[in-house]
């Protein structure tokens, strides 16, 4: 089963929803039913929903378009329960690229907000806030207010809210860009135990967000420091060497065969000594599911791969696989394949290397 169906392409960027928002749908829906028993408030109810979160997907594109004036693709938006999500490529790695990026997504709410507050003002509709509920009052001014509430508490200094990004991208100005990250997740954690020592005397809903900023600032301190790790190291020291390969005139039963009796999961399709293609072991078990063994490797490949030279750095094969969006991509020099690179791979060798470094100190 899909847990995402795609609501369109806006842009160039696709826009998904997760299954999960249904819930929330449902569950906005029943409370206003039990509250009001009328099928005009239960509609009222859903509409501002969809009126938030079409607010949240424009501050999503606000990060998107933004990232792509410094050349950063975003591969898709979704939109979940909690929120959105914009996934890039890849980050900013200029301090001041990533505060733009930051910012424009809450920058979207505040224009909002703003032209919502001269259009209440003008039609003189404003109404006192103690008025308003989350569920009643004026529909414009509620929808005013949460865009402030998503302004405030986007631009909450942790991890992985934008104020987060904000902080460390404010930080890397005038530091190295890994201690950068690893103050601004510190004071991420710090901002996670306070909501949460705050959740536990009567607000749940804080201790899910401890948690999610936690996380997030967890998260977001690794890879950093797994980037940094990575810096300098050729990827011909981290590629695949010893790898079994197809001709695209084999048939989907021969892969099985590999991949039965061996570890590998991905496999480089070359003819006449040239690389055409990689097969992944997703689309093997998709095509293996609808056509059956006997479909020839050829249909099933994925072409057009970016290549990799085996002197370039290995934070450069990264960010190509993410690009890529392929677990595995072929590794040539001189216009010859030499290896295989993966995500994985590069994690063992980082767990080789730095295992053999503590033994170095302790002996």
């Amino acid at each position: 089963m899909k847990w995402q169906w795609k609501l369109g392409k806006f842009a160039g960027i696709d826009v998904y929803v997760h299954a999960t928002f249904l819930l929330l749908i449902a569950w906005v829906g029943y409370s206003h039913w039990l509250a009001n028993q009328n099928w005009g408030e239960v509609f009222s109810g859903i509409l501002f929903i969809f009126a938030l979160f079409a607010c949240v997907i424009l501050h999503e594109y606000g990060h998107a378009l933004t990232a792509r004036k410094y050349g950063i693709k975003t591969r898709d938006i979704t939109i979940y329960p909690i929120g959105g999500v914009a996934r890039l490529e890849r980050m900013p790695e200029k301090p001041i690229e990533e505060l733009w990026v930051a910012l424009m997504g809450p920058a979207v709410n505040v224009v909002i907000a703003l032209g919502l507050f001269a259009y209440l003002f003008l039609t003189s509709s404003l109404v006192p806030l103690s008025e308003l509920t989350v569920a009643s009052g004026s529909f414009l001014e509620r929808v005013m207010t949460v865009n402030i509430t998503l302004v405030l508490f986007n631009l909450i200094p942790a991890f992985p809210m934008d104020g987060g990004r904000v902080l460390r991208a404010l930080l890397a100005m005038r530091m190295d860009y890994v201690r950068a990250t690893q103050i601004a997740a510190t004071i991420g954690q710090g901002m996670a135990l306070l909501f949460g020592l705050v959740g536990l005397f009567g607000n749940a809903s804080l201790l899910f967000i401890a948690f999610f900023i936690w996380i997030g600032a967890s998260q977001e301190a690794g890879m950093t420091q797994m980037k940094h790790a990575i810096s300098g190291i050729p990827v011909g020291r981290a590629m695949l060497t010893d790898y079994k390969s197809l001709s695209p005139r084999d048939t989907l039963s021969r892969m099985s065969q590999l991949i039965l009796s061996g570890s590998q999961h991905d496999f480089p399709v070359i003819d006449n000594d040239r690389i055409v293609g990689i097969v992944t072991r997703d689309d093997f078990l998709k095509a293996l599911t609808e056509q059956g063994e006997s479909i020839a490797i050829s249909a099933v490949m994925k072409k057009d791969l970016p290549e990799i030279d085996s002197y370039e750095m290995v934070e450069n094969a990264l960010m190509r696989i993410q690009e890529s969006g392929v677990p595995a991509l072929p590794v040539t020099h001189a216009g010859q394949l030499v290896g295989i690179v993966t995500a994985e791979n590069i994690s063992e060798y980082l767990m080789i290397r730095s295992a053999l470094k503590r033994a170095a100190l302790t002996s």
